[in-house]
């Protein structure tokens, strides 16, 4: 088949898709080829150093990696101080609290640049990243993975804590009674 005619196919496969909104279907191929590039480069690396992969994680590991995987998330997606790494991809639209920011994805007609700001932008999406090169830390340098991991799960209860301390002193400025 030639160049226009796959062109002209898989514009059609877009209209079929989502005939009444944008969908980057060139642009999440993109992305999903750089993922699968990225853990194949981590399965190179673990089989060229010879190190063992686990048979199972251990439970601790699965608990660390996981709270450590949500946090470094919403600090990559979220955090209004990684902005300059989301912004040629996305717009900043509106502080959400807690020092987060709600941003835009930028829409240039560029559809690798459209997934990537959408991938960039949403804590789910990029989860799968965190955690994927977490798992390959893990096996690659456990102890470093560890370390690091254990830091990121320190701010996430931090988080928690803050949010729960501000909760609680809201509730006690608002119980005072004047009589």
């Amino acid at each position: 088949m030639s160049d226009t005619g796959l062109r002209q196919k898989a514009a059609r496969l877009r209209r079929a898709y989502a005939p009444h909104e944008h969908r980057p279907l060139g642009g999440y191929l993109v992305a999903m080829g750089a993922y699968a590039g990225v853990t194949g480069a981590l399965a190179g690396l673990v089989k060229v150093t010879g190190r063992p992969v686990p048979e199972r994680p251990a439970t601790s590991d699965v608990v660390l990696l996981s709270i450590a995987t949500h946090k470094l998330s919403r600090l990559l997606s979220k955090d209004a101080v990684t902005s300059p790494l989301r912004a040629p991809f996305t717009r900043y639209d509106r502080p959400i609290g807690s020092g987060e920011v709600m941003e835009q994805v930028r829409d240039s007609g560029s559809p690798t640049r459209h997934a990537i700001g959408e991938l960039l932008s949403c804590p789910f999406c990029l989860a799968v990243w965190v955690a994927t090169g977490l798992t390959g830390g893990l096996v690659l340098a456990p102890r470093l993975t560890r370390l690091v991991a254990t830091a990121l799960t320190a701010v996430a209860a931090s988080d928690f804590l803050q949010m729960a301390y501000a909760t609680a002193q809201q509730a006690a400025e608002g119980g005072h009674d004047d009589d």
